[in-house]
């Protein structure tokens, strides 16, 4: 039976599932990475939930099917079903690893005080981190044990080009494709990870097992 793990190695990879206006639902890889990833004309939702309520629900909402499993309603509903929480919807973004050393010199840390390893820590397992002069770079392995990475600029030297290269140094310390996700909204973020080569493959919204009072996390990226 096909896994998320599965489907997402396949998007690296290029091969995306059928455009044929169909959602697949998928096993829970872990108790916390459950969600839904939406990709041209199919979605994926990972959940251990019946598969049967979740078609049925899906065909209860008052919209198009094609936008109905990232619908408000049948989140609501799916959160109500599954006591979680729904982080943002974030743009999903991959790349593969490049060879040879970042050109941005990198020193690794263990700084857990660091607002943005602490935050991967919370959402990752094998989470590493470097500084570089102005920015951090974490990686981690997140849903379904993928590679994740997320950065972090400080204010002071924003709109020199920093995140662009500490993006792009993160594919020289991986050696598998790298994921990432961002808001649609970060724009600045966004044209970051593109100029440094990682390619759109969907998008994807979180569900978290923290209780839903938690409130709304920030952009991961």
């Amino acid at each position: 039976m096909e896994t998320l793990r599965d489907i997402l190695d396949a998007a690296a990879r290029g091969v995306l599932p059928p455009a044929d206006g169909a959602t697949t639902v998928v096993a829970q890889p872990s108790h916390r990475d459950a969600g839904v990833f939406a990709f041209t004309a199919h979605t994926v939702i990972a959940t251990d939930e019946d598969p049967d309520w979740v078609y049925e629900t899906l065909r209860a909402a008052d919209c198009d099917a094609l936008a109905a499993p990232l619908n408000p309603w049948f989140l609501a509903a799916l959160m109500e079903r599954t006591g979680r929480a729904a982080e943002t919807v974030d743009a999903m973004l991959v790349a593969d690893p490049l060879p040879g050393a970042p050109e941005v010199a990198l020193r690794e840390i263990e700084d857990a005080d660091h607002p943005r390893i602490g935050y991967a820590r919370g959402r990752r397992d094998d989470v590493r981190a470097w500084t570089a002069e102005g920015g951090v770079v974490v990686t981690g392995r997140g849903i379904g044990g993928r590679l994740e990475v997320s950065v972090e600029v400080d204010e002071g030297v924003r709109h020199h080009g920093l995140g662009r290269s500490l993006v792009a140094a993160a594919r020289h310390l991986a050696d598998e494709p790298l994921w990432a996700q961002v808001s649609p909204g970060n724009a600045r973020s966004l044209r970051a990870f593109l100029a440094a080569g990682y390619r759109p493959v969907g998008s994807e919204l979180l569900l978290s097992a923290r209780p839903r009072s938690a409130g709304c996390s920030r952009s991961r990226s």
